[in-house]
């Protein structure tokens, strides 16, 4: 008798949930409650289809920044490539809702006590989920990069990653999250899905190198004029309408105009897909 992934998902007993290490501050997987309770099986389920649908660094946008929020709620997530030379070797920052997500990951690659603090940490814990609040991780609370998610309101991060037969970390996530938003079942999660996050992004820096321009129209295919694509680097910046308007010098409901022509235009139905389906065509470049 054959059993689904979905079926072993809800029979199978794992004890499980998110307490704090005393000796370091963070919080990990540790304890006696069962993570399976309330799992969004079909939610899994779709994002794990969704993730393998992934090959260009537009899809991933709209898988992080869309479907992939039914499982772990984030208000900016910070990819990490790592290396045995260098702690990190590429880093990018995806998010809809932090003014520069491009900035955050340049923060977070070039600040010394972030990314190999947080890998510290992570390895530390054994490679589990790790949650931290920004103010008592004393290295990163410091940075830039922390004062950059406290003006977004994402004061805790989620930390997870992946790793070679060695224990040399290969990857790490790190979700900005407002506070209290991570609870158990989504640490629990977190280990099903960041392995699948990992194969996605790696797969859509190749397959984006290889394919280049194949299959993207011009961005004058689409009819984007000059203040629209003004107006798509603004929301992709995570602007509002009102704050689009006051920078463009235009008032909110004619921002909200161009937005409504933008959707249509772009066959899309909200500013997340907008922004993915800009990248994807070139009418952005991140």
């Amino acid at each position: 008798m054959q059993t689904s992934l979905t079926d072993s998902l809800n029979d199978r007993s794992h004890h499980s949930f998110a307490s704090r290490d005393e000796a370091t501050g963070e919080e990990g997987l540790n304890g006696v409650c069962d993570p399976l309770d309330g799992l969004p099986v079909e939610a899994l389920m779709l994002n794990l289809d969704a993730s393998l649908r992934v090959h260009t660094r537009a899809h991933f946008f709209r898988w992080t920044q869309g479907l992939l929020q039914s499982l772990i709620r984030h208000e900016a997530l910070i990819c990490a490539l790592c290396g045995d030379k260098s702690p990190l070797l590429r880093v990018e920052g995806f998010s809809t809702n932090v003014p520069d997500p491009v900035l955050l990951g340049e923060m977070f690659l070039q600040d010394a006590s972030v990314g190999p603090a947080l890998i510290k940490t992570w390895t530390k814990r054994r490679f589990r989920p790790v949650v931290c609040d920004l103010g008592s991780h004393d290295p990163v609370a410091a940075s830039a990069f922390a004062r950059e998610l406290e003006r977004a309101g994402a004061t805790q991060l989620f930390v997870h990653g992946t790793h070679d037969s060695d224990g040399q970390v290969t990857s790490l996530f790190t979700f900005a999250c407002t506070p209290g938003s991570i609870c158990a079942n989504q640490a629990y999660v977190s280990q099903l899905v960041v392995p699948f996050l990992h194969s996605a992004w790696v797969r859509a820096q190749v397959d984006g190198r290889s394919q280049g321009d194949d299959g993207l129209k011009p961005a004058v295919a689409t009819n984007i004029t000059p203040r629209e694509q003004e107006i798509l680097r603004w929301i992709y910046l995570g602007k509002s309408n009102f704050e689009i308007g006051a920078i463009l010098n235009i008032s909110a409901l004619t921002v909200k105009n161009h937005v409504q022509k933008i959707l249509r235009k772009l066959n899309v139905v909200n500013r997340a897909q907008a922004v993915g389906k800009a990248l994807e065509l070139r009418i952005l470049n991140p």
